[in-house]
């Protein structure tokens, strides 16, 4: 049986991240990495990750960082596709990391929550 496709967005200095990947590569999971920093995901493939997820876009933001309130992001009224707009043009902006397993998908925080979809 063939291995569903892997994929994990990663941020080599994130401690979260870097355990995650640690955690799979263990079990022998070797998943595609997703620089995400460098190549950030478009506004469909965000589209995406929040349906195999199964959050609204909101749930993917990171509100601690800077742009979360240079751009005005907490206001409640601003829809899924301002956000995800929002994260294509700042991906500093989107939790990680997320490892994807095949349809679905989980927040690595704590990194352990990757296990729960193998």
């Amino acid at each position: 049986m063939k291995q569903a496709a892997t994929r994990l967005y990663h941020n080599t200095r994130c401690s979260k991240s870097r355990g995650a990947l640690e955690l799979l590569t263990a079990r022998g999971i070797e998943p595609e990495l997703v620089y995400y920093l460098e190549t950030p995901p478009s506004p469909a493939e965000l589209r995406e990750l929040l349906g195999k997820l199964g959050i609204g876009a909101r749930g993917l933001l990171r509100s601690g960082e800077p742009e979360y309130a240079e751009l005005g992001l907490n206001d409640p009224s601003l829809d899924d596709e301002a956000l995800i707009a929002a994260m294509a043009g700042y991906p500093r902006l989107i939790e990680r990391p997320v490892f994807v397993n095949g349809d679905r998908a989980v927040i690595g925080r704590p990194p352990e929550r990757v296990l729960e979809i193998l």
